[in-house]
């Protein structure tokens, strides 16, 4: 367990503006003890699967007992769920749309509680700042000590995230991409595993019907400005460009098809 408390920060509120320098003063000032980790605040504005991706592949890199906190919330204000998911690592604070789903996924799912001790939030609570008045409060006090199970009542399953799955058949596997970085390197939903018993000596990847060639263990292994693909530290294959954006370069976003196959 973590020995001081640790709170993590996921938005889609950039650092332009305050908001983020906002919800670490509420933090501050109910749990000053706290370290607070920053994992992005440049997500895409409204960008629930984004952020859901980019969360779930960084809660395993932290102590047990780590408090994470994200807000991507385009649903604020509405009737959606304010929650906190227990996990056998940690737990996790934000709204209930997808966001937090594969991270407690990853993370062991023990219990999901409505926020309703509306005492613990920062009155009046804003139509349209919740991170600020519910999540940052809720963050805190419990990196303070606070019991889960004081939040509120339970709830039978944090709401799930709908993500496109990869399309296995004879030595062909189908994807699509599911995030891009900001060195425009596109993240597929295609797993290593998914290309067991292939080759990769005999492998070919194309996106969106431009073939891309070879799949390579380094970018430093394909000359500079070249198409690549690779496994990345996400377990996935990435398209990129050594020294280039791929996303540029082919014109791809989210959603744009992947297809690897075994010659």
């Amino acid at each position: 367990m973590a020995t001081v408390p640790i709170i993590t920060l996921l938005t889609d509120f950039g650092t332009a503006d305050a908001y983020v320098g906002i919800m670490k003063g509420v933090i501050l000032g109910i749990c000053p003890a706290a370290r607070l980790v920053d994992l992005t605040h440049d997500l895409p504005p409204q960008g629930i699967i984004p952020g859901a991706l980019v969360l779930r592949n960084a809660v395993p890199f932290f102590p047990a007992g780590t408090t994470h906190l994200a807000v991507v919330d385009p649903g604020v204000g509405s009737g959606r769920d304010p929650i906190a998911i227990v996990t056998e690592r940690g737990v996790l604070v934000g709204p209930d749309n997808g966001l937090l789903h594969p991270a407690a996924l990853a993370m062991g799912v023990r219990e999901v509680r409505r926020l309703e001790r509306t005492d613990l939030f920062r009155q009046p609570v804003s139509h349209t700042f919740h991170g600020r008045d519910v999540f940052a409060p809720v963050a805190a006090h419990l990196a303070t000590g606070l019991p889960p199970h004081e939040l509120g009542s339970l709830l039978p399953a944090p709401r799930a995230l709908p993500l496109a799955e990869p399309r296995c058949g004879s030595g062909r596997v189908s994807g699509e991409v599911i995030y891009v970085d900001r060195f425009g390197n596109l993240i597929t939903n295609i797993a290593a595993g998914a290309m067991a018993g292939f080759s990769t000596r005999n492998v070919s990847v194309s996106i969106a019907g431009v073939p891309v060639v070879p799949i390579v263990t380094a970018y430093a292994a394909v000359p500079e400005g070249s198409l690549l693909a690779i496994i990345g530290s996400w377990g996935l294959i990435e398209v990129a460009v050594r020294s280039g954006n791929a996303a540029q370069r082919l014109a791809a976003t989210t959603g744009t098809v992947v297809t690897v196959t075994a010659e």
